[in-house]
């Protein structure tokens, strides 16, 4: 087969291990820098170009997208999806799970646990909202945030006030969700392909920070899952439309809860705690389904 990855650093743990996964296994694949694809739109025969060279035909693509270019990325994602090349995930797909706000409304459509979550518009909403959510401590969290970077906990409720007020009068998006006390500062994170949990891990914040995420200075080890949170990254994972999701989610004392579904999950932190060999599983799935025109959307999302 002849894959294409968008990614912006070929040299990341993840895409690293995935080219040697997809070559191991036999396949092509090149590495192609996002922001440097160019797209014919106005053609009736959809193409593609890379640093000036129109772009041939491939199998399959694999779209690692940052989350500070989705705009542009799903832009050139979805012209592959219209050149009928088949997409680890597709673009309409890693749009519903990089808007917050819309995959936690479809999340909790499909009766998925979550957090107790508000939102709201006008800063003069700022009490009310936090009594939504059961009161302080909150977590207050952008919506375009990533990696743990712009989520703030609110300890009390003067402090969330101000939190939030400040974010509002800069006219900035924020969610503001209950804070699971009984988590203690852990998280699970569980790798979906297909339809199949892979490998599951249990993350921790550095400490004195409430965040888990690994580059925040948090420890992971692996970890054995329940049925029901098996059941529920799965569920999770299906209700994006992801083929490959990091599915990440809070032990509460009314069972799992969902803080967000991963469309570019990265893979040196799984690997290394579980011990297995996730990109090979990637590219065996990819063999497995990866059909000229099988895209479901053709770019029309």
């Amino acid at each position: 087969m002849k894959i294409a990855m968008l990614a912006r650093n070929a040299n990341l743990y993840s895409h690293k291990r995935l080219v040697e996964a997809a070559q191991a296994r036999g396949h092509e694949i090149e590495v192609l820098n996002t922001l440097r694809v160019t797209m014919n739109i106005t053609s009736h025969r959809p193409e593609a170009y890379y640093q000036g060279a129109k772009l041939g035909k491939y199998d399959a693509v694999i779209p690692r997208i940052g989350a500070s270019i989705t705009f542009y990325g799903l832009a050139v994602l979805r012209q592959f999806e219209m050149m009928n090349v088949w997409s680890l995930n597709e673009s309409v797909a890693i749009g519903r799970s990089r808007d917050k706000l819309r995959s936690l409304q479809i999340l909790a459509r499909k009766g998925l646990g979550l957090p107790v979550t508000a939102f709201a518009h006008d800063p003069r909403q700022t009490d009310e909202v936090i009594q939504m959510v059961g009161g302080a401590p909150v977590v207050i969290k952008l919506l375009e945030g990533t990696q743990g970077i712009g989520v703030v906990l609110g300890e009390t409720e003067k402090s969330a006030r101000s939190v939030i007020e400040a974010f509002r009068g800069a006219n900035v998006n924020i969610l503001v969700q209950e804070f699971i006390k009984e988590a203690n500062a852990t998280d699970i994170r569980c790798f979906v392909i297909g339809n199949k949990v892979v490998a599951s891990m249990q993350r921790k914040g550095a400490e004195g920070d409430f965040r888990s995420n690994l580059h925040r200075g948090g420890t992971a080890e692996a970890i054995k899952i329940t049925p029901e949170e098996r059941s529920t990254a799965v569920r999770a994972a299906r209700a994006m439309g992801l083929n490959v999701a990091g599915v990440d989610m809070l032990r509460s004392n009314h069972g799992p809860v969902i803080m967000e579904v991963n469309s570019s999950p990265g893979l040196e932190g799984i690997e290394k705690a579980s011990g297995k060999d996730i990109a090979t599983r990637i590219i065996e799935f990819i063999e497995e389904n990866a059909s000229d025109g099988k895209t479901k959307t053709k770019g029309k999302g």
